[in-house]
């Protein structure tokens, strides 16, 4: 729903009422508000100012930052929607001091739009065809209830401007109300309100679709009902595809045990004083305005909110889900055996170096129809011996789970070597630009096998080369705003990017446009810089990188590595800025900066907080700076990957109810997990079946986790699996 944004205290400039209401939306003090409004306006990134401003911040982490950017951003857009609507109204010469104290008032964009309906200009309707009627005067004596006897009023206007009859002229003033009703922000918010308390969202199958619905994914919600403010973000977005692929006809009603809305709309409307026949027939024009006019503008207005909600919540966990993904550990120091697999075509094989370089390539078919063991047992013997390789990245798609048995049964290398890659987006990848520009001299099929083996060395540096709509984790992905999509997908890779840090001499463009500061240019002249000067020395080389300005280095340079470099902190997130500052620490123990680093006792020795009230730097930085220099060079993601998954089961026809199996979480969504139990089709593990109550499923598993399940249901027609969680 529509977050209200909340309500102006009194008056205020325009900057101070953004920073207030920010400061109110997102939970912040002013001042901290104000802060990080103009460094977001000086064009620092969300990581450069959580990580390095930490004293303007209060230490504030990304989340914050990004909370006071998300929030800024919604009421900027309100404050500028809120000044374009005084401005129309002013305009049109109908602005009075209520109507400037309501729009003051206002909380909402739906707030806005409710005082701004009667002044909208409009297409044209009935009542439209019953003001050129001249019928507007009639409309009012009757709402004004100023008449005992309505046709009596109505005869007046029998004759002029095409008006033939009372009946003519009382339906036309009939229609005038019913508009006027429709746009009184009092009525509208009645119903807005009866509709989030008492209305239901109910879905039934398309006339002629019942069989095709029934064989469908969607075959649940056939007899679905649910009330709007219990609505699930999955269900919602499962509706909304299900009735644009024509399967399902969905409806709102109110629940009638409590709803009133026609006796409230009335109550509301209807003026006290008016006479019995007045009152009549504006019960009447309301009870058409509730059918005809604001029930189907709300149930719209509703709509759009529980698309956003749904949107929202989906967005959040595809995010979170690629977070996962993106810091999931690199295998480190390991010689990849890398298959890419398939059938007729064959497994296409790549060995890889420790560093993800291609080293050979070959085709082996150890799958029907050819089902050559013996051929492929000696290309991935020699492969293995050639080019000392101890691990194996196995794609996860078509023929994965038959390659799979057979490296186990051919014992060149031991199970717990054999790790299965998700190979989502490894075919975008392979016909990418960048895939081409990498691989310029090899074919797709080479170049999806190096990726999958890249993906186990290095999951963040392989990953960001591909569009993260394309990596398939989350919910109903293509059916959510993609502008909103696209955006919180691409702070999370900047985020992952940021939070790990990236070696300027080794990545790619892919993975330093990420960078605070830098974009996909500027990566493209680094790399172009790298190659005609060599490796970077220091930091302080990087500003002489064309187009690489000061604000650029600014935002970049912490975020940046150099290892075996002139200066030792540059392997480290310890910002340039806060170089002297690291002499003076050093100093204020009697050493030298370079004593520092993984130097226990030295650093432990330090009192910052002593340095902090001597003025010598900022409190946040200096702790910062201690943590950094206690592991310099660390990689924050783990150490190890996690271990091989061993399924316990071969095929869908070997699993069967009561089975306790050993599972891997493949998918989080809203309503569960998908999990991998070593077999064609994946598990469901509902939320209900987690062994306790929570508010999400990311409370208790994450992606690649290894868990125990016990099977609770197969369906054979449909091949689906249901699970409960044994152990996670």
């Amino acid at each position: 729903m529509e977050k209200a944004i909340s309500k102006n205290k009194d008056s205020q400039n325009p900057e101070e009422e953004l920073v207030r209401r920010v400061a109110e939306a997102s939970g912040q003090k002013a001042t901290v508000v104000k802060a990080v409004i103009a460094l977001l306006g000086d064009g620092a990134t969300i990581p450069f100012i959580s990580r390095y401003r930490k004293e303007l911040t209060g230490g504030m982490d990304e989340v914050g930052v990004r909370a006071v950017e998300t929030a800024l951003k919604r009421i900027r857009e309100f404050m500028v929607r809120r000044e374009f609507v005084g401005n129309a109204i002013t305009e049109a010469g109908k602005m009075t001091p209520r109507i400037s104290d309501m729009l003051a008032k206002a909380g909402t964009i739906a707030e806005i739009e409710d005082i701004y309906s009667p002044f909208k200009p409009k297409r044209r309707t009935r009542a439209t065809a019953a003001r050129e009627k001249g019928l507007e005067p009639l409309a009012a004596i009757i709402m004004a209830g100023r008449t005992a006897d309505c046709s009596c009023s109505a005869q007046q206007f029998v004759g002029k401007n095409g008006v033939e009859s009372v009946d003519d002229a009382l339906a036309g003033a009939s229609d005038i109300i019913a508009e006027w009703a429709s746009e009184s922000p009092r009525l509208r918010n009645i119903t807005r309100n009866d509709y989030r308390r008492n209305g239901v969202l109910e879905a039934a199958p398309a006339r002629g679709k019942s069989d095709v619905l029934a064989a469908s994914p969607f075959a649940q919600y056939a007899k679905f009902a649910q009330s709007v403010r219990r609505m699930a973000s999955h269900q919602y977005l499962a509706l909304r595809r299900a009735e644009r692929e024509g399967l399902l006809k969905v409806k709102y009603t109110l629940d009638d045990r409590y709803s009133r809305l026609g006796v409230a709309l009335e109550d509301a409307f209807i003026p006290r004083q008016a006479s019995r026949d007045c009152a009549k027939l504006v019960a009447a024009a309301v009870a058409d305005s509730a059918s005809r006019l604001l029930r189907p503008s709300v149930e719209t207005e509703i709509s759009e909110q529980l698309k956003e909600e749904a949107d929202r919540v989906a967005i959040d966990i595809f995010a979170d889900n690629l977070r996962q993904l993106l810091l999931a550990s690199p295998l480190r120091g390991r010689r990849i055996l890398a298959i890419d697999p398939g059938y007729r075509t064959g497994c296409k094989v790549a060995a890889l170096d420790a560093q993800g370089n291609l080293l050979a390539h070959d085709v082996i078919y150890p799958t029907a129809p050819r089902n050559d063991i013996r051929g492929a047992h000696a290309v991935v013997e020699r492969l293995v011996n050639r080019y000392k390789l101890d691990s194996v990245a196995l794609g996860s798609g078509t023929a994965s789970r038959e390659t799979e048995q057979f490296l186990k049964n051919s014992g060149i290398l031991p199970k717990e070597a054999i790790f299965v890659v998700s190979e989502d987006g490894a075919s975008v990848y392979s016909a990418s630009e960048i895939g081409r520009k990498e691989f310029p001299d090899y074919d797709v099929t080479v170049r999806g096998a190096v990726s999958i083996g890249r993906r186990l060395i290095d999951p963040l540096a392989e990953l960001v080369k591909i569009d993260p709509k394309s990596i398939g984790v989350g919910q109903y992905q293509h059916d959510v705003d993609q502008s909103r999509l696209k955006d919180a997908l691409d702070f999370t890779v900047m985020s992952c990017v940021n939070a790990v840090g990236v070696d300027v001499n080794t990545a790619s463009v892919s993975l330093l446009q990420y960078v605070s500061g830098i974009g996909h240019a500027l990566a493209e002249k680094i790399v172009e810089y790298r190659g005609i000067n060599g490796p970077f020395r220091s930091r302080r080389e990087l500003k002489n990188v064309p187009r690489l300005g000061d604000k650029a280095f600014e935002q970049a340079a912490g975020f940046l590595r150099i290892t075996d470099g002139d200066e030792p902190l540059d392997n480290t997130g310890i910002h340039p800025e806060s170089y002297a500052l690291v002499r003076r620490m050093a100093a204020s123990v009697g050493a030298k900066p370079e004593q520092l680093p993984a130097n226990k006792a030295l650093l432990d020795s330090i009192d910052v907080e002593a340095l902090a009230k001597e003025g010598v730097g900022g409190l946040e930085t200096m702790r910062d700076i201690v943590s950094e220099l206690r592991k310099p060079g660390r990689d924050p993601r783990d150490e190890d990957a996690s271990a091989a998954f061993i399924p316990g089961v071969e095929s869908f026809e070997h699993v069967c109810v009561g089975q306790t199996l050993p599972g891997k979480v493949v998918n989080i969504t809203a309503f569960g997990a998908f999990v991998d139990l070593g077999i064609k089709e994946n598990g469901l593990l509902h939320i209900s079946r987690l062994g306790r109550r929570v508010a999400a499923v990311s409370d208790v598993l994450h992606l690649g986790q290894q868990i125990e399940v016990e099977v609770e249901e197969v369906e054979t027609a449909r091949r689906r699996i249901g699970l409960r969680l044994v152990k996670a």
